[in-house]
């Protein structure tokens, strides 16, 4: 069985891509980690059947939730219109 059908293998891929995500925050990597996320409890859930029993079909959901999920971490993240992002104070001054 090709690996793309098995869960953990996904499971392992949105752990990787989470904490690539608290190493480098900007909201990218996070919604790639909840598309794998996705995946690999589909595949849990139901196996290749569910998932379309294509690797193509596979990636074209992954796909769509990441970008799906990208889209909603943005609208919910992102400063508002017009406002700018500012720090009164360094982290390096004691």
């Amino acid at each position: 069985m090709d690996l793309v059908f098995e869960w953990w293998v996904w499971a392992v891929a949105a752990l990787v891509l989470g904490i690539l995500e608290i190493l480098a925050p900007a909201f990218v990597l996070l919604g790639f980690a909840i598309g794998a996320g996705v995946i690999a409890v589909l595949l849990l859930i139901g196996g290749p059947a569910l998932v379309g029993g294509s690797i193509a079909m596979a990636l074209v959901i992954f796909a769509s939730v990441s970008l799906i999920a990208w889209l909603v971490l943005r609208k919910v993240f992102a400063l508002k219109t017009g406002q700018v992002k500012t720090f009164d104070t360094d982290i390096n001054q004691g």
